[in-house]
């Protein structure tokens, strides 16, 4: 754990000496503060490494370099707006970024293309020098196209380059993302594996200048060579030996053949149908798709284009997310596929992925429903498969009579199973905050429990797959709003008082002002002054669907 955290740091500490040099340099740094962030690797939370990762590096970069800060999915849950710019690029703002990382929350989206945009347009790429570091631990989940966007900041921009770190990323993840970095001529490094992580940013930012060479004796006159081939190494991958392609991507990866095999040195790579030129000699090629791997040594030439076939021993599937039969596919159904050896859980909608040979276990989640299915896969297979979870939907909306005006503020959704337990309370099965709150349920008998303000109320529901359902709760409340100058705060009574002579308090404020809902009835304001003025008692009728101003001297 501890090294994967420097890993992290020296990543984005060389990345601003190398890309920028030793000049004053600006920098924008993203950071993902999506709520995948929360996941855990080694038993800490990723964002609490980040945190502590960012802390360090920060302590090292140059007085004079001006680093700005950026989050994305910090203040709002399912928003793609929520980005925000928290640090201007400044000198001396490690304090200010450190003490930001620290407080906020994580439990967003990823729109990490708009993010990177904004990011530009805030360091003037098209008219300065400018760089951005994304660091991420998911993909993109607002349809934005990073890759498009590499291209376009890149050909607009003076000197635009953005490097990306995927934090915890699977190898298939990466490569989704890997265009930003390759596309603006940044780079992007693995953050899942420190080993990888170290190893690249030796040869590719950290690698030692060479020492000055002694001037040559004159070359003999060359003995003559054979006629060499444009590639000499075009790899592809199959499902199995003799068998078909996938569809989904291929990356291919060409190592030195040393004694450190793969762990030795990265000569190149490159995606689906590729083609290499390389120095004669032995080699490694490692093909991965999605979940599966497959790795073939080869000895090369220059007069001589091997073709080598590597053998993924896989199966690829193709899942579709649907709420009911003959519906469309639900971008926002979760996909999890559960595969030998590991899981993928960052796909919505539907998904193309490569998995080992073995039992596989697709759940899709849409709502409170959920569906599963599990498969014995061969090498070779190609299934496509429609998933459905069989939900329905149930809008919510609350209002103050039977078809008046719609609550919009403060209104507070939970779904409870309608059939009681023996305590006489329901199990909870969702909430939702707002107007037109919609619910992904499966079917049955639910109850819809709203609050708004001091009004709580219920309304009983079905839910049926394949159907919307509107739930109207009438509240039977008005609205009454106080002002009074002076008084320290408020409650309010019902009016009515208890065997006791006590009265049910129903809520309170503080300050001058305040604006409830109340339910239609009689109750008594009581206001409290800052002075020794003594409090002051109010009656007051709240009417459905009517608003009561009251002013109390």
């Amino acid at each position: 754990m501890a090294g994967l955290i420097r890993s992290v740091a020296a990543a984005i500490l060389l990345l601003s000496m190398t890309t920028f040099g030793f000049a004053a340099n600006k920098v924008i740094i993203i950071l993902d503060a999506s709520g995948s962030m929360w996941a855990q690797i080694d038993g800490k939370p990723k964002l609490e490494i980040a945190r502590e990762s960012l802390r360090t590096v920060l302590q090292s970069v140059p007085a004079d370099d001006e680093i700005g800060f950026m989050a994305y999915g910090h203040r709002t849950k399912g928003s793609c707006d929520d980005i925000e710019l928290i640090v201007p690029p400044q000198a001396g703002s490690a304090s200010a970024i450190s003490a930001a990382a620290d407080s906020m929350k994580f439990l967003g989206k990823t729109p990490l293309t708009a993010a990177v945009k904004q990011a530009a347009s805030a360091l003037k790429y098209t008219e300065d020098k400018a760089t951005v570091v994304l660091i991420t631990d998911g993909l993109e989940t607002c349809g934005g196209d990073p890759c498009a966007l590499g291209k376009e900041l890149k050909e607009s921009g003076v000197d635009f380059t953005a490097d990306v770190v995927g934090f915890g990323l699977t190898a298939d993840e990466g490569k989704q993302i890997a265009c930003l970095a390759e596309n603006t001529g940044g780079k992007y490094i693995q953050a899942s594996d420190e080993k990888a992580l170290q190893e690249a940013l030796v040869e590719t930012v950290a690698a030692p200048a060479p020492a000055p060479q002694p001037v040559p004796e004159p070359a003999p006159a060359p003995a003559p060579k054979a006629v060499e081939v444009d590639y000499n190494l075009i790899p592809t991958a199959l499902l199995k030996d003799g068998g078909e392609a996938p569809k989904s991507d291929v990356y291919f990866e060409i190592f030195k053949d040393d004694a450190k095999g793969t762990g030795g040195e990265h000569v190149d790579y490159g995606y689906n149908t590729v083609k290499f030129h390389l120095d004669a000699g032995n080699y490694i090629v490692v093909a991965t798709s999605g979940a599966a791997r497959a790795e073939q040594k080869v000895s090369l030439t220059a007069d001589k284009t091997t073709e080598p076939a590597l053998n993924l021993n896989a199966a690829e599937i193709s899942i579709h997310a649907r709420p009911a039969p003959g519906a469309d596919i639900d971008r926002g159904a979760q996909i999890s596929i559960a595969y030998p050896g590991g899981t993928s859980d960052a796909n919505y909608g539907e998904v193309k992925f490569v998995v080992p040979t073995g039992e596989t276990k697709v759940t899709v989640s849409l709502g409170a429903g959920q569906a599963s299915e599990t498969m014995q896969l061969v090498a070779g297979q190609v299934v496509d498969k429609d998933i459905i979870v069989g939900v329905g939907k149930a809008k919510a909306n609350a209002f103050y009579t039977q078809g008046g005006e719609k609550a919009g503020t403060d209104v507070s959704w939970k779904v409870y199973k309608a059939a009681k337990k023996l305590d006489g309370t329901r199990d909870q099965v969702t909430y939702a905050y707002g107007p037109d709150s919609q619910f992904d349920l499966p079917p049955g008998d639910y109850v819809m429990g709203v609050d708004v303000q001091a009004v709580s109320a219920e309304q009983p529901f079905s839910v049926t797959v394949g159907q919307m359902a509107d739930v109207n709760v009438t509240l039977n409340a008005g609205v009454v709003a106080v002002d009074a100058p002076g008084a320290d705060g408020f409650k309010i009574f019902e009016a009515k008082k208890n065997i006791q002579g006590e009265r049910k308090q129903v809520t309170y404020a503080y300050g001058e002002k305040m604006q409830t809902t109340l339910a239609a009835g009689d109750y008594v304001l009581v206001t409290n002054f800052t002075t020794d003025k003594a409090d002051k008692e109010t009656p007051f009728t709240v009417k459905a669907g009517e608003r009561n101003e009251l002013t109390v001297q």
